[in-house]
């Protein structure tokens, strides 16, 4: 059945065809325009963005790329100080007289200590410092100061043994050790002027040379250091294994070898040592030398101190007063005068003087040590006695100009060069300064000066046939390989002829002489069985406070040489002010009397008694 079509409502127009869904509002073109605009801009934005970033990637592969890749490598490596081992310092002998053992300082934060413990650090830090001292050998109570300190960073020890301080790390997990290099010096104070001392440098991180050979020498010892270069762990010291980038071996340093005989050194050094205190003495050195090389066999002084404890040391007694503390003479130095003498042909061993007790040089007056009228004395007994005025007559007998001459040969205003800090040339008066009073002082050893070991070195001269050899400490060298490089001997220097140094042995061995009549100054310096040949001296200090001669202070000296016609040994002693009429020649007995036993140096007959005083 057929469906009729609806039927139109009234007033409404047919539709022509089927209906379309409504479409989207159309928008104003202006704001068509914006949306465009934004998006331009944008996408150019973004091409900028993207040049600007492929600009800065090529400037950091290419440009920049050296600085960065320094700049990585510098904060991820590190180079790291390889400390060369510092050479030992022997006597004649091998005997070591100091050297170096591994090490280990001890350190800790007390902050944090105190931070992690609360309560109990108080506690825990005094059980800390009686465990470190009691492994260590140091003082609790200054431990514990360190311990009790609000600081991040305390040194508790600087010289432990690695075992023991790896007990103490395990024990206690605050403590961290740090490596370092000790300096032994088994033989404490011996020969300590001469040795001087090494200690730890923190901001070097070695040993480092203070005070004597230890400084004196320091590049020699100290060898060269070496170097590692390795990768750390990010905000640490940690060594990442095998990161090795660079290194060089560090190289040891060289040993030392000295000329100095430890036992003998040992002997000089405790009876000198005993003899200043007997005395009453301020001070005083002793020097043996070998009279046929002029090495330094010992070399000693009054007063010392302890390398081992260099830091509470008396800086008075650092030095070494043998070679830097020069002194008026006195008579050991009338042996110019009759070397001259002799030497030029103006007197002869038996010549008589007669000697008055006093004699005027320009303005001014000198005396003998003692009170007496015209007396006869030979040229010998002129040295024996020791009398002023006698060795003035013969000085002006010899002349100003060649008594200068024989100072110089003899070595006096000039340094050794013995191989020590600090030596001093004592000093002479320039000859153009001379006036007319000068040539009363210097013959008889007053108005000039030299040290202990210049004056050894004088009567080095006479026991060596007239030839002095510029005395030397240091023999040798070793080096980490073994080899040895010898000390090159000094050219020996001809003071007197031999014939002339002969003369002067016997003359001075009539200085120890003793007999009824004709005694020397120095008959306390004989030993039973050996002729003994020297001199005594006595020399006015100068007073400060006027700076004129003191009247009761002196320096007493003695130099001497044994066994006198053959001499194997010469010792030099200067006593600074003792009390009373002292002399030195006994303490020269007792080092000679040593050396004679030690060496067991053959026996022989007394010296002949010589005439001093005429009849």
């Amino acid at each position: 059945m057929a469906v009729a079509p609806p039927r139109a409502r009234p007033g409404s127009r047919p539709r022509s065809g089927p209906r379309r869904p409504p479409g989207p509002p159309r928008r104003p073109a202006s704001r068509v325009g914006q949306a465009d605009r934004r998006f331009r801009i944008g996408r150019l934005v973004l091409v900028v963005l993207l040049l600007l970033s492929a600009a800065q990637l090529l400037l950091i592969q290419t440009v920049r790329a050296g600085e960065l890749t320094a700049s990585a490598e510098k904060q991820r490596t590190t180079k790291i100080t390889i400390a060369a081992e510092r050479g030992a310092i022997l006597d004649r002998n091998g005997t070591r007289l100091a050297f170096s053992t591994e090490s280990r300082a001890l350190v800790t934060n007390p902050r944090l200590i105190s931070s992690v413990k609360k309560e109990q650090a108080g506690a825990y830090k005094t059980e800390m410092a009686q465990a470190v001292a009691q492994a260590t050998g140091g003082d609790p109570n200054a431990i514990q100061e360190q311990l009790n300190s609000d600081r991040g960073y305390v040194v508790l020890t600087t010289s432990a043994d690695p075992d023991v301080a790896r007990a103490l790390e395990q024990r206690f997990p605050e403590i961290a050790e740090e490596k370092r290099e000790a300096r032994q010096y088994p033989s404490g104070t011996l020969a300590a002027n001469v040795i001087g001392a090494a200690t730890w440098s923190a901001d070097n991180r070695k040993l480092v040379g203070r005070v004597g050979l230890e400084s004196a020498d320091d590049d020699v010892l100290a060898g060269t250091d070496g170097f590692q270069v390795v990768d750390t762990a990010e905000g640490s010291d940690t060594v990442i294994p095998g990161s090795t980038r660079a290194q060089q071996p560090a190289v040891p340093g060289s040993d030392v070898e000295l000329t100095i005989d430890s036992d003998l050194q040992y002997v000089v050094q405790q009876k000198l040592q005993d003899y200043v205190a007997r005395t009453g003495a301020k001070g005083g050195s002793a020097v043996v030398l070998d009279s046929k090389t002029g090495q330094v066999l010992a070399m000693a002084n009054g007063t010392t101190f302890d390398p081992r404890q260099l830091a509470t040391s008396d800086p008075a007694t650092l030095g070494n007063a043998a070679v830097s503390s020069p002194f008026e003479p006195g008579s050991v130095n009338k042996i110019v005068t009759m070397a001259g003498a002799l030497e030029f042909g103006v007197a002869k061993p038996d010549d008589v003087l007669d000697v008055p007790g006093s004699i005027k040089v320009a303005d001014r007056t000198v005396h003998d040590a003692w009170n007496h009228g015209l007396d006869h004395y030979t040229l010998t007994g002129v040295l024996a006695k020791s009398s002023n005025v006698g060795t003035i007559m013969t000085a002006e007998k010899l002349g100003p100009d060649r008594f200068s001459d024989m100072l110089a040969r003899f070595g006096i205003g000039q340094r050794t060069n013995v191989g020590l800090p600090g030596e001093s040339a004592g000093s002479v008066p320039a000859r153009s300064a001379w006036s007319g009073s000068t040539f009363g002082n210097l013959p008889i050893g007053q108005g000039l000066s030299m040290t202990v070991l210049q004056m050894a070195g004088m009567y080095q001269a006479v026991a060596n046939d007239g030839v002095r050899v510029p005395p030397r400490i240091v023999a040798a060298t070793v080096a980490p390989d073994g080899s040895r490089t010898e000390t090159p001997q000094p050219e020996g220097i001809r003071v007197v002829s031999p014939e002339t140094a002969a003369q002067l042995r016997t003359m001075l061995t009539a200085v120890t002489q003793k007999a009824p009549g004709q005694n020397g100054t120095g008959f306390t310096a004989q030993v039973p069985g050996y002729q003994v040949a020297g001199k005594t001296g006595t020399a006015q200090q100068v007073d400060p406070k006027c700076g004129c001669y003191a009247s009761s202070t002196y320096w007493i000296t003695f130099a001497g040489m044994m066994p006198a016609q053959d001499p194997r040994f010469v010792t030099a002693i200067m006593l600074d002010a003792p009390k009373g009429g002292t002399s030195a020649a006994p303490l020269f007995h007792d080092i000679a009397s040593y050396l004679g036993q030690r060496d067991t140096i053959p026996v022989g007959p007394p010296a002949p008694v010589q005439t001093l005083v005429a009849p």
